[in-house]
């Protein structure tokens, strides 16, 4: 029998199951035609069983074995039922893999996630490539749901319990020289050889355990042991998480339940776990961003006509922390990078901050020494233009003045090649503006990274009206390639991300006048989900850089952007957040908060006012949706996507609620209209009366999504 998905053949009594068979796709998934085709040759396999050697799950493709079970397959789960049929499925077809008497082996020469490692787990020996592609993990956490073939129950009997529950709650991947140091991998082979070499491990007797191995399954394999390792792991969950999110948690309760089950009665709780979680609000809007990421994927803008370059060789003007975090992201890339500065003091500062930078990576092991060596020695720190003539980008970080930014961009533009493509990394000033230095401005725009460069994963690409397609485009594609997330903004007051963001800010401050609390202020957006509340958030970014931008915005948008005044005073007494060790916090030498600032505290009115932590959420939300609004009504952005993207990855939005527009959505756009109209009659008219859009939409009874 011949198949579409899958191929099928026997060689010296060896099967051959070869995934990602006319594959057009770069990642293979277990989509509904594949499982069904696995169904069936799985049950030939049986029927020859008994004249077989063994069989070989490989992959026809190099870089990927299975990427997991196709998200539309599970996205289009309705119901509980649903999503717990869908488990079962795929359990039973695992289930008689590993019911197979002869020998099987999955050989792993890329991706093996999700679906794609619980078929491999289903096979009594795995072995993969060396290659760097290879990632072996249960990401399906990530999603909000549970590894729903089997991944909970046979993973710690390969790997032990701590390494399990490691994998599963976190969603991380192992390479194959990991996964042999942990048991998961047999062996690890040269890509080219890996089929050849799985014939070696027919006939070959189990690998038998180290005597320190031993002693650890027997340390863990007891109740008692067992109930210890779950409730560190439940502990370290709600440490991570603050109780949030679902899944892991979900997790968590059918493993331990499952401890003393045999395969069938767990799998059932697995596939019921499955079928809950799979259908729940907070799965189906980590099922959203999921999409939403890939869609970010391919270039959403107008193509030119042009060729679009490719950006190989690059260059920051301006060093510091900033200058050295973009200089540290095109090394890593490289590109081996020119960083030049005015003075010796910045450029010391900027290779400070990318050797930190490699540094961290390498204490963590994704990188090593020599690797590290290479990358920093690469970047090229000197004060003049020398070599610039070679560069393809030009990064400017200087400092955030527009009359000293043209005077670099005039400058700059004599000293580059004519299709050089120049770029500001301005948080707030006009890229419109900025663009009448330069003769060529087609070849200009804005490039904003969040600091810090190395963990913020964001770019805003700030176009104007003389921006050619080719130059955001080729923009566009040089982000992708570094393996962050570009966003493409048109030119106004904060950009996108700041924009929604002040008002965050600008709340807070005047909540703070009104006598609440700086703690109730701060804890109220955490319990909301967001990683630091907004005075925290403040003291990071810099009060004084805060206040700047706020000053900017609030020219540009008038009364409705309108900011406290407490910022200034706060300025004025040199309590500028983190960097000078005191803000609305202190801080220790390592810049960890050490407690409130006492000194900031008397600056404030006396917290006397007492408001509910849902009443403190509105006041701060609700404006920051407002304003998110009038960004599509002035179409900064293209669509809602577009806001949410930026704000989960530029801000730390909660993924869990699926971003802050999908999250007005789910609230009632009629709801959040009728608050926005209370507020605006009883704290500030304002800062609070709902914009057109939501005004529009509210009497078209449509969503933002459907804007």
């Amino acid at each position: 029998m011949s198949y579409k998905r899958i191929s099928f053949e026997t060689k010296e009594n060896i099967a051959y199951v070869g995934m990602g068979y006319n594959c057009t796709k770069a990642m293979t998934v277990l989509d509904e035609e594949t499982l069904n085709e696995l169904q069936d040759i799985v049950e030939e396999l049986h029927g020859n069983a008994s004249s077989l050697k063994g069989v070989i799950f490989h992959s026809h493709k190099e870089r990927c074995f299975i990427a997991g079970a196709d998200i539309n397959l599970i996205s289009s789960m309705k119901t509980e039922a649903d999503g717990q049929a869908g488990s079962e499925a795929g359990q039973k077809i695992l289930n008689r893999i590993e019911d197979l008497k002869v020998t099987t082996i999955a050989c792993v020469g890329g991706v093996c996630l999700g679906g794609g490692l619980e078929l491999a787990l289903s096979c009594k020996k795995i072995i993969t490539s060396d290659d760097k592609s290879v990632q072996l993990g249960l990401p399906e956490v990530k999603l909000g749901i549970i590894p729903g073939f089997g991944g909970t129950y046979r993973l710690p009997k390969k790997v032990g319990l701590p390494t399990a529950l490691d994998m599963i709650l976190s969603g991380k991947t192992l390479d194959g020289r990991k996964g042999k140091k942990v048991g998961l991998v047999e062996e690890t082979y040269a890509k080219e050889r890996l089929l050849d070499m799985a014939l070696k491990h027919f006939g070959k007797s189990e690998k038998k355990k180290s005597f320190k191995e031993s002693l650890e399954d027997l340390a863990t394999d007891n109740v008692l042991t067992k109930k210890i390792i779950f409730q560190k792991a439940r502990e370290s969950v709600l440490k991570k998480t603050k109780g949030f999110y679902q899944a892991p948690l979900k997790i968590l309760d059918v493993m331990e339940a499952g401890v003393m089950k045999g395969r069938a009665s767990y799998l059932a709780s697995e596939a019921e776990a499955f079928g809950e979680l799979c259908v729940g609000d907070q799965s189906k809007n980590l099922q959203h961003i999921f999409f939403m990421v890939e869609s970010s994927k391919k270039y959403p803008g107008v193509k030119g006509e042009g060729k679009v370059k490719k950006l190989e060789r690059g260059a920051c003007l301006g060093a510091g922390t900033m200058g050295g975090g973009i200089a540290w992201l095109m090394a890593k890339n490289d590109m081996k990078p020119i960083m030049k500065d005015l003075n010796q003091g910045g450029l010391e500062l900027g290779l400070k901050q990318s050797a930190s930078n490699f540094m961290g990576a390498l204490k963590r092991k994704r990188l090593s020494y020599d690797d590290f060596e290479r990358m920093q020695r690469s970047i090229i720190a000197q004060t003049d233009f020398r070599g610039f003539g070679h560069v393809d980008l030009v990064i400017e970080a200087v400092v955030e003045n527009m009359d000293i930014k043209k005077k670099v961009f005039a400058e700059v533009e004599t000293k580059v090649s004519k299709d050089a493509i120049l770029t500001s990394n301005t948080s707030s000033l006009s890229i419109q503006e900025m663009s009448t230095a330069l003769e060529d401005s087609s070849r200009f725009a804005g490039l904003h990274f969040f600091n810090p460069v190395h963990m913020m994963p964001l770019v805003e690409i700030i176009t104007h009206d003389n921006a050619s397609p080719e130059t955001v485009e080729a923009l566009y594609n040089w982000v992708l390639k570094t393996k962050k997330t570009p966003v493409v903004v048109k030119d106004g007051p904060g950009f996108l991300v700041n924009r929604i963001l002040m008002p965050f800010m600008n709340e807070a401050g005047f909540l703070l006048e009104e006598g609440v609390s700086m703690k109730d202020i701060d804890d109220a957006c955490l319990n909301f989900g967001m990683p630091m509340g907004p005075c925290r958030l403040l003291d990071e970014v810099g009060i004084d850089v805060g206040q700047k931008v706020a000053k900017i915005i609030h020219d540009g948008l008038g009364d409705r952007a309108a900011s406290s005044s407490l910022t200034g005073k706060l300025v004025e007494k040199g309590f500028l957040g983190r960097k000078t060790s005191k803000g609305f916090y202190i801080y220790d030498e390592n810049g960890k908060v050490a407690g409130p600032n006492a000194e900031a505290l008397a600056i404030f009115p006396k917290a006397s006012k007492k408001m509910t932590e849902v009443e403190i959420q509105k006041r701060i939300f609700l404006p920051m949706i407002n304003e998110a609004a009038t960004v599509l009504e002035d179409k900064i952005v293209e669509n809602a996507m577009a806001v949410d993207l930026g704000l989960i990855f530029g801000i730390g939005f909660p993924p869990f609620r699926g971003g802050l527009l999908k999250y007005a959505d789910s609230e009632g756009l009629e709801r959040i209209q009728a608050e926005l109209v209370s507020h605006a009659e009883s704290v500030d008219k304002a800062r609070y009366t709902p914009c057109k859009l939501i005004n529009d939409l509210v009497a078209q009874k449509k969503k933002f999504y459907e804007f």
